[in-house]
């Protein structure tokens, strides 16, 4: 309760209450009644991290070298402790293994500490590479999902046992103790580096129990989505509209200067990702002339709407074209910075004349997530609210998309068609709840919140170490959100202002027979 009163305030969290350091890993089931505890490996690769990093830097004494779960388990506050460990800890240490990506609860921590690490770079357009993955078991490049494979971390420096055999198998071979010793040493050594470096600031918790998790299904396809925003550019505003929000196109705009540094198109760009999605990303200008509402759908989009945008006649006469064409696997979001003096002396004349030009698509945005149609007030809401955005488009998607029978099926057969593409899924899903605490967009309104949508999610938490479900939870029939692709990531597009760089985080599953 410390912990979040403090944030909720505004104060800085004590140092001795931050981990240094947080280790993600998947359980390990048993093996047999009564059988050892197959994690009391990776509980000693815990402690042996803990006391070089102790040695290394001048923590003081009873300040928390790193955080395991290995006491939380089940109970009452599990996900209150694990959420403000993984909201204020410096570097997230996933431990790298085939259960660890086949787990849902890894997936959670990485998207947990992921968001920390985007709001980072808004805010500051510097590099937050804060994620120093660990190889426990190695895994094979193509067994990876995104977030993992966008890490760029070179294994190689820590010795080539440790490649060929991972920690567990240094650590297990006697043979192999100097190499073991050696790698530990030189992962704390990175870890301290890298923290020291990357300075990234504690947020507000989050509802550990229903963030989405940044892996997808190990049977599902790569999954794309498409960002596309419509907004002017600095060379074609409103007569009196401040230029200092935009860019030389409507890429480049960004809504939530000064706070923010970097554009809301890649800032969306790198939330999706997260989601373990290839994302692209274009301005609603370059691409109006090029929608066909009655061909199949063949990815699910997200249209980011700046209300300025209205005030341009000509642009004005095309969304309103664009919103009386039948795509509903297009969800809109709508950013509004209350900070932004014009906006705000404008703000009921904006959002009527937005009302008016898309009606159909106003109104099918705030179904699926009412403050992503009413104006997301800052940065923080908006990487609380798009997963729910982007799993309500990926529902409309698969209820549209064409349908195609397996192959090799003859006409006639009995196995039912299929859903095929980078989406493709067998059934479609329900909407998440939003995985935030009710009070998390309290300052900036009744908008500002992420909304539940008409189909909510689960009303109780999965077990603590359950490892089952969706990434949303349990219930929501859609698996967990992403896929697997190791396909080229289409549209890139080279950022204003930013290097080239992407990281993600994991944590291990559950483990059932797990006493």
């Amino acid at each position: 309760m410390f912990l979040r009163s403090h944030l909720r305030d505004g104060g800085r969290v004590p140092a001795s209450v931050q981990p240094y350091f947080f280790l993600s890993y998947a359980h390990t089931p048993r093996f047999g009644a009564g059988g050892p505890d197959p994690d009391m490996w990776v509980e000693r690769l815990f402690r042996d991290l803990c006391s070089h990093v102790m040695a290394l830097t001048n923590l003081p004494a009873g300040a928390e070298a790193g955080f395991m779960d290995r006491e939380i388990r089940s109970g009452e506050g599990w996900s209150e402790r694990l959420g403000a460990a993984l909201a204020t800890c410096r570097v997230f240490v996933p431990l790298f293994s085939p259960r660890y990506f086949a787990s849902e609860m890894c997936g959670k921590e990485w998207f947990a500490f992921a968001q920390r690490t985007i709001q980072h770079e808004a805010l500051s357009n510097q590099p937050a590479e804060a994620i120093v993955p660990a190889l426990w078991v190695p895994v094979p490049a193509s067994q990876l999902p995104l977030p993992a494979e966008r890490l760029q971390f070179n294994h190689n420096t820590f010795g080539e046992r440790y490649v060929t055999d991972g920690l567990y198998g240094l650590i297990k071979l006697r043979g192999y103790a100097e190499q073991y010793e050696s790698a530990v040493y030189e992962l704390a050594k990175r870890i301290v580096r890298v923290a020291e470096t990357v300075r990234l600031d504690p947020i507000r918790p989050l509802d550990y129990r229903l963030v989405p998790s940044a892996f997808g299904s190990p049977s599902s396809t790569a999954r794309t989505l498409h960002v596309t925003v419509a907004a002017a550019s600095r060379h074609d505003l409103p007569e009196g509209r401040s230029p200092e929000y935009y860019g030389d196109s409507a890429l480049e705009w960004n809504p939530y200067h000064p706070v923010s540094q970097r554009p809301i198109a890649y800032v969306a760009e790198d939330l999706v990702r997260n989601l373990n999605y290839q994302t692209s990303v274009g301005s609603f200008d370059d691409e109006a002339g090029h929608f066909d509402s009655k061909q199949p759908p063949t990815r699910p989009e997200i249209l980011i709407v700046d209300r300025w945008a209205v005030e341009d006649e000509q642009r004005r006469a095309r969304l309103a074209a664009f919103d009386q064409e039948s795509r509903p696997w297009i969800n809109v979001v709508v950013p509004w910075n209350r900070y932004d003096h014009q906006s705000r002396a404008k703000e009921n004349e904006l959002a009527h004349r937005l009302e008016d030009t898309m009606p159909v698509k106003m109104s099918q945005g705030r179904a699926a997530c009412r403050a992503a149609a009413n104006g997301v007030a800052n940065m923080e809401t908006l990487g609380q609210i798009l997963p729910q955005v982007v799993e309500a488009a990926a529902q409309q998607f698969l209820r549209h998309a064409q349908v195609y029978p397996p192959a090799g099926t003859p006409a006639g057969g009995s196995e039912r068609p299929r859903l095929i593409g980078p989406m493709g899924m067998n059934s479609p899903p329900t909407v998440p709840s939003a995985p935030f605490p009710p009070d998390a967009g309290a300052e900036t309104g009744s908008d500002a919140g992420p909304d539940t949508g008409p189909a909510g999610g689960p009303d109780t938490a999965p077990d603590a170490r359950a490892g089952r479900g969706s990434g949303f939870g349990p219930g929501t029939g859609f698996g967990r959100l992403g896929g697997h692709g190791r396909a080229g990531e289409p549209g890139r597009t080279d950022r204003p202002g930013r290097p080239d760089h992407h990281k993600d985080n994991d944590r291990g599953d559950a483990d059932d027979s797990e006493s």
